[in-house]
């Protein structure tokens, strides 16, 4: 088969890849970068950024199938820009698998979309949006994942959304990174009464997840038009885990506390700082993040088990010893 990896350079983008060219796939990758590592391997990148429409639509001549995960995240930043390139961005790469009719889009979202800011737990897909959002990049994500599942069955496409939780494991650039600079900072304090339990994904599953479920789109298939939560599927408390991760970097546990209602107050002031006085970069603290730190949120994959198979084949525990091998390796 011939694939498109929107994303491919990035941290679930290189694991979807190898996956594909691991059982005979070609690749195309798109991307701003040249990714010299990927050529290396016989995958043809397309430099494109997903703001230009008619690239993007071009890239996706001459493939059977998209795995669309190439985004912007974030915590702060103006809604035109997440719109731009999470929403429309989407929209284009919709647009190129209609025109070149390509027959299978899978789409990366987030759990994010159904986050209102209260406990979450062990919910389906059935959970409705919620009527306000508490950043821009869940809103932008939701609104894309709607243009997905309403382009399913259009000019013979069939689609999905795949939504993974907290993805993390070997080459991760983004998430523990983050928590192990807060922590070295001083910075990481607890929010709540750090009892809240929240789902993980090794990012490993989540790449396997995404073969799944392209391979499993097919006429009259199970899977089609609908968005499945892809974890580990065994929640752990948040602040354990954290605290394993800062133990791996041989960096103390958390110490320092503040109630769930103390940082919503922060971060509604540094959020409404940053919009008056138009900083750039993530607030310290926001209203969502607040309520990631001090909620419990973890979800049912009893969908993507049924309808295309999905069983998280890396253990938590054995994602912790990868993890830190690589992390050993890096050091030395």
């Amino acid at each position: 088969m011939d694939a498109l990896v929107t994303g491919a350079g990035g941290f679930l983008g290189q694991y979807i890849v190898e996956r594909l060219l691991s059982r005979g796939d070609r690749v195309k990758a798109l991307g701003r970068k040249r990714y010299p590592e990927l050529q290396a391997r016989c995958v043809e990148v397309v430099r494109a950024d997903l703001c230009d429409r008619d690239s993007v639509v071009d890239a996706c001549r001459g493939v059977d199938m998209v795995f669309h995960v190439a985004g912007i995240a974030g915590l702060g930043g103006r809604w035109k820009d997440f719109y731009r390139i999470n929403t429309l961005g989407t929209r284009w790469v919709i647009e190129g698998c209609r025109r070149h009719k390509v027959s299978r889009l899978v789409y990366t979202s987030s759990p994010s979309v159904i986050f209102d800011g209260n406990d979450q737990c062990g919910v389906d897909e059935s959970t409705p949006y919620p009527h306000r959002w508490l950043c821009h990049y869940a809103r932008s994500k939701a609104l894309a994942e709607q243009e997905v599942l309403s382009a399913n069955g259009v000019d013979g496409l069939l689609t999905c959304v795949l939504r993974p939780h907290l993805m993390w494991g070997p080459r991760d650039r983004s998430l523990i990174p983050r928590v192990l600079d807060r922590a070295r900072c001083g910075q990481l304090i607890r929010v709540g009464d750090g009892t809240n339990r929240i789902d993980i994904t090794y990012v490993e599953n989540a790449a396997d997840a995404h073969i799944q479920a392209a391979d499993a789109l097919k006429p009259g298939s199970a899977a089609t038009g609908k968005a499945y939560f892809i974890s580990q599927g065994e929640p752990v408390n948040c602040w354990d885990w954290i605290n394993k991760q800062l133990a791996l970097a041989g960096l103390h546990p958390v110490r320092r506390s503040v109630s769930f209602a103390t940082a919503w107050k922060l971060g509604a002031c540094f959020e409404a700082v940053y919009r008056v006085f138009g900083l750039q970069g993530d607030p310290p603290m926001t209203r969502f993040l607040a309520a990631q730190m001090a909620r419990s949120h973890y979800f049912s994959i009893a969908r993507a088990k049924a309808d295309f198979g999905y069983s998280p084949a890396v253990s938590t525990a054995e994602g912790l010893k990868r993890m830190a091998d690589w992390s050993k390796s890096r050091l030395d």
